[in-house]
């Protein structure tokens, strides 16, 4: 069966890069079940497409028309270097995880200070700056928890900042929070699991999990509560009395150590867990500082 050569770039295009309709709804579709996600590969699509270009220019500026250049060739060509393109895209260290960075901090400028009283900043904190003003979304997200967050405080010793700070980056700011089947609430603002000894309520979720290193779709159960005062005190009780983050308590004078020790407690599967959960909490620091 013969095809079209514009049918199969659009195949080819529609199974890698998001340049046609239903592939656009495919990724706003993820944005509206995991955020996170949809930031990511939204990061990959913009490499991709630069590398796409990159490689066209490569290839126009050194081949040269001849018996061979014809429309199969061409459309041959076209869709070896977008390939290559994907093939390229998406490596640690690469252009997709400085896009990435970019994206995330649209809307939400770090100019830390720490929440405790006292010229020093944490370290691992961005040296202070003249506050910015924060998003509405950052301040009625720090505003609606720092009453509990600060109780939790007092009671175990967890910085305030640091728990809104990664509530908001489980939740994304409080816009993608876990939900029950019903649409109602889970209350569950740290992305916390249901293991086999969780003995309250229960709710079921499609999330992304990495595994060796690659995201995956995966449904898994999480803890749901009655009050979202009941998340940051079942949170603190994880983080204060289980041995797995005896390292994390050691390090609560810093939003990196603290999220670094997160991290390799293995509290998330994302490789790059501390690195965004540093900078959320840096943010959150801001937010605080600007509130007054």
């Amino acid at each position: 069966m013969s095809l079209d050569p514009m049918s199969a770039v659009s195949m080819s295009a529609s199974r890698g890069l998001a340049i046609d309709a239903q592939s656009l709804d495919r990724l706003n579709s993820l944005a509206g079940r995991d955020s996170r996600a949809a930031l990511q590969e939204t990061a990959r699509q913009f490499e991709a497409l630069f590398m796409r270009e990159l490689l066209k220019s490569m290839r126009e500026a050194s081949m040269r028309s001849g018996l061979m250049d014809n429309e199969a060739t061409q459309l041959g060509t076209q869709l070896l270097d977008e390939q290559l393109a994907l093939k390229m895209t998406g490596l640690p260290g690469g252009l997709s995880e400085m896009i990435e960075r970019q994206l995330m901090q649209q809307g939400a400028p770090t100019a830390p200070t720490a929440m405790s009283p006292g010229p020093a900043s944490p370290v691992g904190a961005a040296p202070a700056q003249p506050a910015m003003q924060p998003t509405p979304a950052q301040a009625n997200f720090v505003a609606r928890h720092r009453d509990a967050a600060l109780q939790v405080q007092r009671e175990t010793g967890i910085p305030a900042g640091f728990m809104i700070g990664q509530a908001a980056h489980e939740t994304g700011w409080g816009r993608s929070p876990i939900r029950n089947p019903d649409g109602s609430s889970s209350f569950n603002l740290f992305g916390i699991k249901a293991g086999p000894n969780w003995q309250g309520r229960v709710t079921e979720i499609t999330t992304t999990e990495y595994i060796n290193g690659e995201p995956r779709r995966v449904t898994a159960r999480f803890r749901a509560y009655d009050s979202y005062a009941d998340s940051f005190r079942d949170y603190a009780r994880l983080i204060s009395q289980s041995p797995r983050y005896s390292q994390v308590m050691q390090n609560l004078h810093s939003p990196r150590a603290f999220s670094e020790h997160l991290q390799a407690a293995g509290y998330a599967t994302d490789p790059r867990y501390a690195d965004k959960l540093t900078r959320v909490i840096n943010t959150t620091l801001n937010v605080k500082r600007a509130l007054g």
